[in-house]
């Protein structure tokens, strides 16, 4: 399993999260201070930082700030009590790959950090780099610019629509369930599913010949939906 840095001040909360971590056999380091947490990732021993905003010594932002500029990829999942929409788009803006707002749930907590190592692992081995476009049928998609030509020309995504794509790429071929995506998401399992089935009808019409009769994404009855990256 991974190793992975949390930086996180607040005692309870951290040991609430390195018991989760490590029953699912995840080595965790811990530091609770932005500085020091900064240090301790300089020595290159950790697959995943996990990383308040509320710091002393140095504030999330600023270490968030600190390790982009010398490392873009690193995966970073946010943790934080602020829960405003700016400090999120602040803190997208700044490079981070993921932000949970606090109290969250452990398990959605879990599944963040599994998908943040599973996608460094595929861009380790060049299957979805963000950096580069990712092609299917005559579309591309560019996950790092929030980019993508689809059959109607270009199309300026959001993050959640970027966040959804990059699900569905490493996980292409396969059937992926609505209360996993809705989880990924940011929702409660009570949200409505049309809430997903709005974000397909929008795919569809950006990347489908014939959004009727879908070939990319497509529906699986009683199940979700999966990616076909062929046509």
């Amino acid at each position: 399993m991974a190793k992975i840095l949390l930086i996180e001040d607040e005692v309870n909360i951290a040991k609430g999260i390195i018991l989760n971590l490590e029953l699912v056999g995840h080595q965790v380091t811990h530091m609770t201070e932005g500085d020091t947490g900064l240090e301790q990732w300089k020595k290159g021993q950790a697959d995943l930082l996990v990383l308040d905003l509320m710091l002393p010594n140095m504030s999330g932002e600023k270490v968030l700030e600190k390790i982009r500029e010398v490392d873009e990829k690193f995966p970073i999942l946010i943790l934080s009590a602020k829960d405003a929409a700016k400090s999120k788009v602040d803190c997208f803006g700044l490079g981070t790959d993921d932000y949970l707002a606090k109290p969250f749930d452990l398990e959605e907590f879990l599944m963040r950090v599994d998908r943040l190592l599973k996608r460094a692992s595929w861009s380790d081995q060049g299957s979805v780099n963000e950096e580069e476009k990712y092609f299917f049928g005559d579309n591309w998609v560019e996950l790092k610019s929030f980019k993508a030509k689809g059959v109607n020309g270009e199309i300026a995504l959001t993050e959640q629509e970027c966040r959804l794509l990059s699900y569905f790429f490493e996980n292409e071929g396969q059937a992926l369930n609505r209360k996993d995506i809705l989880k990924l998401l940011g929702y409660n399992e009570e949200t409505s599913t049309r809430t997903i089935d709005n974000f397909i009808v929008r795919f569809r019409k950006y990347f489908e010949l014939n959004p009727k009769e879908p070939e990319h994404f497509i529906s699986m009855r009683s199940v979700g939906y999966l990616f076909s990256k062929k046509n």
